[in-house]
């Protein structure tokens, strides 16, 4: 009995003893989890370094996402990359391309604000331009003051309106014959000079010679007033009667029919129907008579005082006017061939047209309280202006 229950004993202990051995393998392998209790290899990562790579990761993966989600890159196709080099990569590549974008854009938006300012500039110069006529452009007028006056003959501003001076509503152009600088202003459709013709070169223009003359015979008149001039000098008669083709004998100081007594021939009626440039410059003409009557029922001053095309100084008499129009019409007064002298200015001014009757020709005269279109001999010296054809 003692045998068996020594025996039984023996295999409990040896059964105890393989229990509590596999016991402390299960322990020891439960244990072995944990990483601050076991060595790391150095043969494989720790998980320690797998679990900080595993961080590292996600920390680029985000900066990644960050600079992706910055760069307008979509950041969940990013996230989803199981390479992080991918990601970088693609990172790079869409922020390369961001940069490159932006740098477009950045010259776009350069060019744009340039485009923009440009815009912004000709819009400028259009609204400046709103007050600029209409018809300068096709008229070839430049902005008034592009002529140097210390290298041109300019008249004096002072007489113009200058309300239209400073807002740039004169434009002028340049008489390439002599240097001679003018200001023009627009009426209603009509571009006029705005000061009196002052051409005199009698070589180029032989018509002119002995013809004109500045009022009393001072030249600074001429700087003031422009010159006087006799209707055959402003048709340009010599040329109408050297024409080639259609030679015509109308003006004074001409015999005109040798076979009828030689007859001068400012007796006999021109008629010129066409536009006449005359002595005015190129692109430009003597006024019609109807010409005349448009720009005085433009204004409503047909049979007022002249107020509107008058200058606001220079006048006798309280005759001065309100500009309105810019003309900035002078008291040039007038010569008279009966007595070869000069009379009138302070009180009058009187502007040829192109239209004749035997002995007359008619103008536009304006007084001190008149304003009218009327006819006188054409060997009277009278004030041009030019008209833009």
């Amino acid at each position: 009995m003692r045998n068996v229950i020594t025996s039984t004993m023996g295999a409990c202990h040896e059964l105890c003893v393989v229990v509590a051995i596999f016991m402390l393998v299960l322990l020891l392998s439960a244990c072995g989890d944990d990483s601050s209790s076991v060595a790391p290899n150095n043969d494989e990562p720790s998980s320690s370094s797998v679990a900080q790579n595993s961080a590292s990761a996600k920390s680029s993966s985000s900066a990644t996402s960050r600079s992706s989600e910055k760069d307008k890159s979509s950041s969940s196709s990013a996230g989803k990359e199981k390479s992080s080099v991918t990601i970088i990569s693609g990172a790079d590549l869409k922020f390369s391309s961001s940069m490159e974008s932006s740098s477009s854009e950045k010259d776009s938006s350069s060019s744009s604000v340039n485009e923009a300012s440009s815009s912004s500039l000709e819009s400028n110069d259009s609204s400046s331009s709103s007050e600029t006529p209409k018809k300068y452009a096709e008229a070839k007028v430049m902005p008034s003051g592009t002529y140097d006056c210390s290298e041109y003959n300019c008249f004096s501003t002072e007489y113009l309106n200058q309300e239209f001076l400073e807002a740039g509503k004169y434009g002028e152009i340049l008489d390439e014959r002599d240097g001679q600088v003018y200001k023009v202003v627009e009426i209603d459709d009509q571009v006029w000079m705005a000061q009196n013709l002052n051409y005199a070169d009698s070589v180029e223009t032989p018509s002119l010679l002995g013809r004109s003359w500045c009022y009393d015979n001072e030249s600074a008149n001429c700087s003031k007033y422009g010159r006087l001039y006799t209707w055959a000098v402003v048709i340009d008669s010599a040329k109408l009667a050297s024409d080639a083709t259609n030679p015509r004998y109308c003006g004074s100081g001409t015999t005109c029919e040798p076979a009828a007594g030689k007859v001068s021939c400012y007796v006999k009626t021109c008629g010129l129907t066409e536009t006449v440039q005359g002595i005015c410059p190129t692109g430009w003409h003597l006024p019609s008579y109807d010409e005349w009557n448009t720009l005085l029922t433009a204004l409503n001053d047909s049979s007022a005082t002249g107020t509107k095309l008058k200058s606001q100084s220079g006048w006798n008499d309280n005759g001065n006017g309100t500009n309105v129009s810019g003309f900035s019409a002078l008291p040039a007064g007038f010569w008279n061939y009966t007595f070869d002298n000069f009379y009138g200015d302070g009180n009058h001014v009187s502007f040829w047209s192109s239209k004749d009757d035997q002995s007359y020709a008619y103008y536009l005269r304006i007084g001190n309280d008149y304003a009218r279109l009327g006819d006188d001999f054409k060997n009277m010296g009278l004030s041009v202006r030019c008209l833009k054809d």
